[in-house]
Protein backbone atom coordinates (compact mmCIF):
# COMPACT_ATOMS: atom_id res chain seq x y z
CA UNK A 1 0.00 0.00 0.00
CA UNK A 2 1.48 3.07 -0.77
CA UNK A 3 0.78 5.60 2.26
CA UNK A 4 1.43 9.43 2.23
CA UNK A 5 5.00 10.72 3.46
CA UNK A 6 4.05 12.96 6.36
CA UNK A 7 6.14 16.41 5.94
CA UNK A 8 8.86 15.96 8.19
CA UNK A 9 9.64 18.46 10.74
CA UNK A 10 6.05 19.38 10.64
CA UNK A 11 2.81 19.34 12.44
CA UNK A 12 1.14 15.64 11.05
CA UNK A 13 -2.24 17.52 11.72
CA UNK A 14 -2.03 21.34 10.89
CA UNK A 15 1.54 21.23 9.22
CA UNK A 16 3.13 23.76 11.21
CA UNK A 17 6.85 24.10 11.63
CA UNK A 18 7.68 21.84 14.84
CA UNK A 19 9.75 23.61 17.63
CA UNK A 20 9.02 23.40 20.57
CA UNK A 21 10.10 20.24 22.84
CA UNK A 22 7.58 18.22 24.98
CA UNK A 23 10.49 15.53 26.49
CA UNK A 24 13.15 14.67 24.83
CA UNK A 25 13.95 10.68 25.89
CA UNK A 26 17.20 10.58 23.70
CA UNK A 27 17.97 7.43 21.99
CA UNK A 28 16.07 4.61 22.19
CA UNK A 29 15.90 1.15 20.27
CA UNK A 30 12.05 0.32 18.50
CA UNK A 31 10.34 -1.06 22.00
CA UNK A 32 9.04 -4.31 20.39
CA UNK A 33 12.51 -5.22 18.33
CA UNK A 34 13.06 -8.21 21.01
CA UNK A 35 16.60 -9.69 20.29
CA UNK A 36 17.44 -13.35 19.71
CA UNK A 37 20.93 -14.98 21.26
CA UNK A 38 22.31 -14.78 18.17
CA UNK A 39 21.24 -10.76 17.43
CA UNK A 40 22.88 -9.45 20.57
CA UNK A 41 26.12 -9.55 18.75
CA UNK A 42 24.64 -7.62 16.21
CA UNK A 43 24.40 -3.72 15.36
CA UNK A 44 20.88 -2.43 16.93
CA UNK A 45 19.15 0.43 15.45
CA UNK A 46 18.39 3.24 17.73
CA UNK A 47 16.20 6.35 17.23
CA UNK A 48 15.14 9.38 18.95
CA UNK A 49 12.87 9.71 21.14
CA UNK A 50 12.30 13.08 20.87
CA UNK A 51 8.55 14.41 21.26
CA UNK A 52 7.40 18.20 20.18
CA UNK A 53 4.24 20.21 20.62
CA UNK A 54 2.71 22.07 17.96
CA UNK A 55 2.24 25.59 18.72
CA UNK A 56 -0.81 25.65 16.56
CA UNK A 57 -3.23 22.59 17.19
CA UNK A 58 -1.32 21.63 20.39
CA UNK A 59 -0.89 17.89 19.27
CA UNK A 60 1.54 16.44 21.07
CA UNK A 61 3.75 14.25 18.16
CA UNK A 62 7.24 12.21 17.62
CA UNK A 63 8.48 12.74 14.02
CA UNK A 64 7.93 9.42 11.64
CA UNK A 65 11.84 8.37 12.94
CA UNK A 66 10.66 4.18 11.66
CA UNK A 67 7.77 3.90 8.79
CA UNK A 68 4.84 2.01 10.50
CA UNK A 69 5.65 -0.96 8.04
CA UNK A 70 8.61 -1.72 10.31
CA UNK A 71 7.00 -1.96 13.31
CA UNK A 72 3.67 -3.00 12.87
CA UNK A 73 4.29 -6.27 9.75
CA UNK A 74 5.51 -8.51 12.47
CA UNK A 75 4.33 -7.65 15.58
CA UNK A 76 5.22 -8.92 19.25
CA UNK A 77 2.02 -7.74 20.98
CA UNK A 78 -1.07 -9.97 21.53
CA UNK A 79 -3.71 -8.44 23.28
CA UNK A 80 -4.95 -11.63 24.45
CA UNK A 81 -2.67 -11.86 27.04
CA UNK A 82 -3.92 -9.73 29.29
CA UNK A 83 -7.03 -10.78 31.15
CA UNK A 84 -7.92 -7.70 32.51
CA UNK A 85 -8.11 -6.21 29.24
CA UNK A 86 -9.99 -8.88 27.83
CA UNK A 87 -12.78 -8.28 30.78
CA UNK A 88 -12.58 -4.45 29.11
CA UNK A 89 -12.98 -5.88 26.03
CA UNK A 90 -16.25 -8.08 26.79
CA UNK A 91 -17.74 -4.81 29.11
CA UNK A 92 -17.39 -2.28 25.81
CA UNK A 93 -18.98 -4.85 23.63
CA UNK A 94 -22.12 -5.45 25.85
CA UNK A 95 -22.16 -1.79 26.12
CA UNK A 96 -22.16 -0.87 22.59
CA UNK A 97 -24.83 -3.77 21.57
CA UNK A 98 -27.04 -2.34 24.01
CA UNK A 99 -26.59 1.38 23.17
CA UNK A 100 -26.79 1.38 19.96
CA UNK A 101 -29.37 -1.88 19.16
CA UNK A 102 -26.64 -3.91 16.99
CA UNK A 103 -27.92 -6.85 16.08
CA UNK A 104 -27.51 -9.39 13.14
CA UNK A 105 -27.86 -7.22 10.55
CA UNK A 106 -25.46 -4.44 11.70
CA UNK A 107 -21.74 -4.31 10.41
CA UNK A 108 -19.02 -3.49 13.32
CA UNK A 109 -15.18 -3.13 11.66
CA UNK A 110 -12.34 -2.69 14.44
CA UNK A 111 -9.34 -1.04 12.93
CA UNK A 112 -6.26 -2.98 14.68
CA UNK A 113 -7.93 -6.00 15.57
CA UNK A 114 -5.25 -7.79 16.75
CA UNK A 115 -5.49 -11.09 17.69
CA UNK A 116 -9.53 -11.20 18.08
CA UNK A 117 -9.53 -10.34 20.71
CA UNK A 118 -12.56 -7.76 20.79
CA UNK A 119 -14.17 -8.96 17.94
CA UNK A 120 -14.41 -12.39 19.15
CA UNK A 121 -17.20 -10.95 21.28
CA UNK A 122 -19.85 -9.82 18.58
CA UNK A 123 -18.76 -13.35 16.81
CA UNK A 124 -20.21 -14.99 19.88
CA UNK A 125 -23.34 -12.69 19.74
CA UNK A 126 -23.79 -13.16 15.81
CA UNK A 127 -23.27 -9.88 15.28
CA UNK A 128 -21.25 -9.87 11.84
CA UNK A 129 -17.58 -8.34 12.57
CA UNK A 130 -14.44 -7.75 10.40
CA UNK A 131 -10.92 -6.92 11.37
CA UNK A 132 -8.51 -4.82 9.95
CA UNK A 133 -5.13 -5.80 11.08
CA UNK A 134 -1.42 -4.69 9.19
CA UNK A 135 0.38 -7.29 11.46
CA UNK A 136 0.57 -10.93 9.03
CA UNK A 137 1.28 -12.92 12.26
CA UNK A 138 -1.10 -11.55 14.48
CA UNK A 139 -4.09 -11.59 12.07
CA UNK A 140 -3.84 -15.15 10.88
CA UNK A 141 -4.61 -16.07 15.02
CA UNK A 142 -7.85 -13.68 14.49
CA UNK A 143 -8.58 -15.80 11.21
CA UNK A 144 -8.27 -19.31 12.61
CA UNK A 145 -10.84 -17.79 15.66
CA UNK A 146 -13.36 -17.52 12.87
CA UNK A 147 -12.45 -13.89 12.61
CA UNK A 148 -12.69 -12.60 9.38
CA UNK A 149 -9.44 -10.04 8.75
CA UNK A 150 -8.14 -7.89 5.99
CA UNK A 151 -4.22 -8.08 6.44
CA UNK A 152 -3.72 -4.15 5.64
CA UNK A 153 -3.17 -0.57 7.16
CA UNK A 154 -5.85 1.37 7.07
CA UNK A 155 -6.39 4.62 5.47
CA UNK A 156 -8.31 6.13 2.68
CA UNK A 157 -7.82 3.50 0.03
CA UNK A 158 -7.89 0.63 2.38
CA UNK A 159 -11.46 2.19 3.47
CA UNK A 160 -12.59 2.52 -0.27
CA UNK A 161 -11.86 -0.77 -1.42
CA UNK A 162 -13.66 -2.19 1.63
CA UNK A 163 -16.82 0.23 0.50
CA UNK A 164 -16.60 -1.03 -2.91
CA UNK A 165 -17.03 -4.77 -1.62
CA UNK A 166 -20.14 -3.59 0.05
CA UNK A 167 -18.57 -3.14 3.99
CA UNK A 168 -19.60 -0.20 5.76
CA UNK A 169 -19.63 0.04 9.31
CA UNK A 170 -22.56 0.34 11.77
CA UNK A 171 -20.11 0.74 14.33
CA UNK A 172 -16.52 1.45 13.79
CA UNK A 173 -14.33 0.89 16.58
CA UNK A 174 -10.37 1.05 17.19
CA UNK A 175 -8.33 0.93 20.46
CA UNK A 176 -4.94 2.06 20.90
CA UNK A 177 -4.63 2.92 17.23
CA UNK A 178 -4.92 6.64 16.64
CA UNK A 179 -1.81 7.35 18.38
CA UNK A 180 0.16 4.85 15.81
CA UNK A 181 -0.48 6.44 12.54
CA UNK A 182 1.78 9.28 11.09
CA UNK A 183 -0.82 9.80 8.45
CA UNK A 184 -3.16 10.86 11.11
CA UNK A 185 -5.50 12.77 8.19
CA UNK A 186 -5.21 9.69 5.57
CA UNK A 187 -6.62 7.85 8.86
CA UNK A 188 -9.61 9.65 9.90
CA UNK A 189 -10.69 10.29 6.32
CA UNK A 190 -10.70 6.64 5.75
CA UNK A 191 -13.09 6.39 9.03
CA UNK A 192 -15.59 9.26 7.18
CA UNK A 193 -15.61 7.00 4.29
CA UNK A 194 -16.11 3.97 5.62
CA UNK A 195 -19.06 4.49 8.17
CA UNK A 196 -22.25 5.09 7.54
CA UNK A 197 -24.45 7.32 7.31
CA UNK A 198 -25.62 7.47 10.65
CA UNK A 199 -22.93 5.06 11.94
CA UNK A 200 -21.22 5.32 15.38
CA UNK A 201 -16.95 5.77 15.82
CA UNK A 202 -15.66 5.08 19.14
CA UNK A 203 -12.18 5.57 19.74
CA UNK A 204 -9.69 4.86 22.52
CA UNK A 205 -6.62 6.53 23.03
CA UNK A 206 -4.18 7.42 26.20
CA UNK A 207 -5.31 10.79 27.45
CA UNK A 208 -2.42 13.52 27.45
CA UNK A 209 -3.96 14.94 31.00
CA UNK A 210 -3.39 11.42 32.42
CA UNK A 211 0.41 11.50 30.71
CA UNK A 212 1.57 14.54 32.10
CA UNK A 213 -0.17 14.85 35.04
CA UNK A 214 0.76 10.88 36.14
CA UNK A 215 4.37 11.22 34.77
CA UNK A 216 3.63 8.48 32.22
CA UNK A 217 6.64 9.31 30.13
CA UNK A 218 7.29 5.46 29.79
CA UNK A 219 4.21 5.23 27.14
CA UNK A 220 6.12 7.24 25.04
CA UNK A 221 7.56 5.42 22.08
CA UNK A 222 7.49 4.79 18.88
CA UNK A 223 4.76 3.09 17.98
CA UNK A 224 2.72 6.16 19.66
CA UNK A 225 2.99 9.04 16.81
CA UNK A 226 0.54 11.09 18.37
CA UNK A 227 -0.21 12.15 22.12
CA UNK A 228 -3.94 13.28 22.39
CA UNK A 229 -5.68 15.71 24.61
CA UNK A 230 -10.08 15.67 24.10
CA UNK A 231 -9.38 19.12 22.27
CA UNK A 232 -6.68 18.29 20.06
CA UNK A 233 -8.61 15.16 18.66
CA UNK A 234 -11.74 16.82 19.00
CA UNK A 235 -10.12 19.59 16.53
CA UNK A 236 -9.16 16.97 14.08
CA UNK A 237 -11.78 14.67 13.67
CA UNK A 238 -14.09 17.96 12.94
CA UNK A 239 -11.57 18.73 10.01
CA UNK A 240 -12.53 15.95 8.28
CA UNK A 241 -16.42 16.42 8.67
CA UNK A 242 -16.96 13.92 12.01
CA UNK A 243 -18.25 15.56 15.37
CA UNK A 244 -17.75 14.13 18.73
CA UNK A 245 -21.08 13.96 20.71
CA UNK A 246 -19.91 12.06 23.60
CA UNK A 247 -16.78 10.89 26.00
CA UNK A 248 -15.65 8.65 28.53
CA UNK A 249 -12.50 9.13 31.07
CA UNK A 250 -11.22 4.82 31.14
CA UNK A 251 -8.83 4.12 33.82
CA UNK A 252 -6.99 1.74 31.11
CA UNK A 253 -3.51 2.40 30.58
CA UNK A 254 -3.04 4.62 33.00
CA UNK A 255 -5.89 6.51 32.06
CA UNK A 256 -7.57 6.54 29.17
CA UNK A 257 -10.25 8.33 26.52
CA UNK A 258 -12.80 6.47 24.83
CA UNK A 259 -14.33 9.20 22.26
CA UNK A 260 -17.60 8.87 20.38
CA UNK A 261 -18.15 10.35 17.37
CA UNK A 262 -20.51 10.37 13.99
CA UNK A 263 -20.76 11.96 10.79
CA UNK A 264 -21.14 16.36 11.22
CA UNK A 265 -24.38 15.95 8.86
CA UNK A 266 -25.74 13.31 11.32
CA UNK A 267 -27.60 15.48 14.08
CA UNK A 268 -29.37 12.19 15.56
CA UNK A 269 -27.17 11.84 18.17
CA UNK A 270 -27.02 15.05 20.58
CA UNK A 271 -23.77 16.25 22.15
CA UNK A 272 -23.21 15.21 25.65
CA UNK A 273 -22.57 17.10 28.81
CA UNK A 274 -19.24 15.19 29.48
CA UNK A 275 -18.18 16.94 26.28
CA UNK A 276 -18.36 20.53 27.45
CA UNK A 277 -16.78 19.39 31.08
CA UNK A 278 -13.86 17.77 29.73
CA UNK A 279 -13.10 20.19 26.98
CA UNK A 280 -13.92 23.34 30.21
CA UNK A 281 -11.28 21.27 32.29
CA UNK A 282 -8.51 21.09 29.95
CA UNK A 283 -8.72 24.49 29.05
CA UNK A 284 -8.46 25.44 32.90
CA UNK A 285 -5.87 22.97 33.51
CA UNK A 286 -3.61 25.13 30.38
CA UNK A 287 -3.80 22.63 27.30
CA UNK A 288 -4.05 25.83 24.95
CA UNK A 289 -1.14 27.37 26.42
CA UNK A 290 2.62 26.16 25.49
CA UNK A 291 4.07 26.96 28.67
CA UNK A 292 2.05 24.37 30.22
CA UNK A 293 3.73 21.28 28.10
CA UNK A 294 7.44 22.96 28.98
CA UNK A 295 7.60 21.54 32.88
CA UNK A 296 7.43 17.88 31.64
CA UNK A 297 10.91 17.23 30.79
CA UNK A 298 12.12 18.59 34.04
CA UNK A 299 9.45 16.16 36.07
CA UNK A 300 10.91 13.36 34.04
CA UNK A 301 13.99 13.37 34.80
CA UNK A 302 13.65 13.31 38.58
CA UNK A 303 11.82 10.26 38.20
CA UNK A 304 14.26 9.01 36.21
CA UNK A 305 17.35 9.61 39.20
CA UNK A 306 14.40 8.42 42.05
CA UNK A 307 14.36 5.29 40.35
CA UNK A 308 18.20 4.82 40.06
CA UNK A 309 18.51 5.82 43.42
CA UNK A 310 15.98 2.83 44.78
CA UNK A 311 17.90 0.14 42.19
CA UNK A 312 20.95 1.32 43.58
CA UNK A 313 20.50 1.63 47.33
CA UNK A 314 18.70 -2.10 46.98
CA UNK A 315 21.48 -3.27 45.07
CA UNK A 316 24.34 -2.15 47.20
CA UNK A 317 22.26 -4.17 49.91
CA UNK A 318 23.12 -7.32 48.05
CA UNK A 319 19.17 -7.49 47.03
CA UNK A 320 18.05 -9.21 43.93
CA UNK A 321 15.51 -7.15 41.36
CA UNK A 322 13.93 -9.22 38.39
CA UNK A 323 10.93 -7.57 36.12
CA UNK A 324 7.47 -8.54 35.06
CA UNK A 325 6.61 -7.74 31.76
CA UNK A 326 7.86 -7.05 28.43
CA UNK A 327 5.88 -4.47 27.55
CA UNK A 328 6.74 -1.25 25.08
CA UNK A 329 6.38 0.88 27.96
CA UNK A 330 8.83 -0.93 30.32
CA UNK A 331 11.71 -0.71 27.02
CA UNK A 332 11.52 2.97 26.96
CA UNK A 333 11.91 3.36 31.11
CA UNK A 334 14.67 0.77 31.15
CA UNK A 335 16.63 2.05 28.12
CA UNK A 336 16.01 6.32 29.13
CA UNK A 337 17.48 5.22 32.81
CA UNK A 338 19.99 3.14 31.62
CA UNK A 339 18.99 0.19 33.42
CA UNK A 340 20.28 -3.47 32.51
CA UNK A 341 21.46 -6.69 34.01
CA UNK A 342 23.50 -4.66 36.24
CA UNK A 343 20.27 -3.89 37.95
CA UNK A 344 17.62 -6.29 36.97
CA UNK A 345 18.57 -9.64 36.31
CA UNK A 346 15.65 -10.83 33.94
CA UNK A 347 12.45 -10.35 33.58
CA UNK A 348 9.52 -12.66 32.57
CA UNK A 349 6.25 -12.60 30.24
CA UNK A 350 3.26 -14.76 29.50
CA UNK A 351 3.61 -13.97 26.20
CA UNK A 352 5.36 -17.59 24.57
CA UNK A 353 6.40 -14.84 21.79
CA UNK A 354 9.34 -12.99 23.99
CA UNK A 355 9.90 -16.19 26.20
CA UNK A 356 13.52 -17.02 25.27
CA UNK A 357 14.23 -13.12 23.85
CA UNK A 358 16.03 -10.49 25.30
CA UNK A 359 14.80 -6.97 26.07
CA UNK A 360 16.22 -4.25 23.26
CA UNK A 361 18.80 -1.99 23.94
CA UNK A 362 18.80 -3.40 27.20
CA UNK A 363 19.37 -6.95 26.67
CA UNK A 364 17.53 -8.34 29.62
CA UNK A 365 17.19 -12.14 29.13
CA UNK A 366 12.76 -12.94 28.97
CA UNK A 367 11.93 -15.91 30.59
CA UNK A 368 7.98 -17.86 31.82
CA UNK A 369 6.90 -16.31 35.03
CA UNK A 370 7.62 -19.76 36.79
CA UNK A 371 10.85 -18.37 36.69
CA UNK A 372 10.36 -16.14 39.45
CA UNK A 373 9.08 -18.93 42.54
CA UNK A 374 12.69 -20.81 40.61
CA UNK A 375 14.95 -17.45 42.10
CA UNK A 376 12.81 -16.51 45.03
CA UNK A 377 13.55 -12.72 44.12
CA UNK A 378 13.70 -9.58 47.04
CA UNK A 379 11.79 -7.07 44.64
CA UNK A 380 9.50 -7.64 41.55
CA UNK A 381 9.60 -4.74 39.27
CA UNK A 382 6.15 -4.38 37.81
CA UNK A 383 7.05 -2.65 34.27
CA UNK A 384 3.57 -2.92 32.66
CA UNK A 385 2.28 -0.63 35.97
CA UNK A 386 -1.36 -0.48 34.43
CA UNK A 387 -1.90 -3.67 35.25
CA UNK A 388 -0.28 -4.03 38.76
CA UNK A 389 -3.15 -5.85 40.08
CA UNK A 390 -3.46 -7.81 37.74
CA UNK A 391 0.19 -8.96 38.19
CA UNK A 392 0.20 -8.76 41.86
CA UNK A 393 -2.89 -11.03 41.98
CA UNK A 394 -0.72 -13.26 40.26
CA UNK A 395 2.52 -14.23 41.62
CA UNK A 396 1.30 -12.88 45.37
CA UNK A 397 3.09 -16.12 46.23
CA UNK A 398 6.46 -14.03 45.87
CA UNK A 399 5.22 -12.93 49.59
CA UNK A 400 5.90 -16.19 50.87
CA UNK A 401 9.77 -15.27 51.23
CA UNK A 402 9.27 -11.51 51.50
CA UNK A 403 9.38 -10.38 48.16
CA UNK A 404 8.14 -7.08 47.33
CA UNK A 405 6.64 -5.43 44.53
CA UNK A 406 8.02 -2.34 43.09
CA UNK A 407 5.80 0.01 41.13
CA UNK A 408 7.93 2.75 39.02
CA UNK A 409 5.08 5.00 37.72
CA UNK A 410 4.27 8.11 38.70
CA UNK A 411 7.13 7.02 41.30
CA UNK A 412 8.85 4.63 43.22
CA UNK A 413 6.05 2.75 45.08
CA UNK A 414 7.33 -0.54 47.41
CA UNK A 415 4.34 -2.92 47.72
CA UNK A 416 4.33 -5.58 50.29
Amino acid sequence: MNLPKPITGNCMFCGAGLHHTFVDLGMSPPCESYRSLKQLNEVEPFYPLHVYVCEECFLVQLQEYISPENIFSDYAYFSSYSDSWLQHAKKYVDLVVERFQLNQESQVIEIASNDGYLLQYFVGKDIPALGIEPAVNVAEVAIKKGIPTVVKFFGQETAKEQVAKGKQADLLLGNNVLAHTPYLNDFVKGMKIILKPHGVITMEFPHLMRLIEENQFDTIYHEHFSYFSFLTVEKIFAAHGLTIFDVEELTTHGGSLRIYARHSEDSSKAISHQVSELKYREETAGFTKLEYYFSFGEQVKETKRKLLDFLIKVKREGKSIVGYGAPGKGNTLLNYCGIRTDFLEYTVDRNPYKQGQFLPGTHIPIFHPDKIAETKPDYVLILPWNLKNEIMAQIAYIRDWGGQFVVPIPEVNVYS
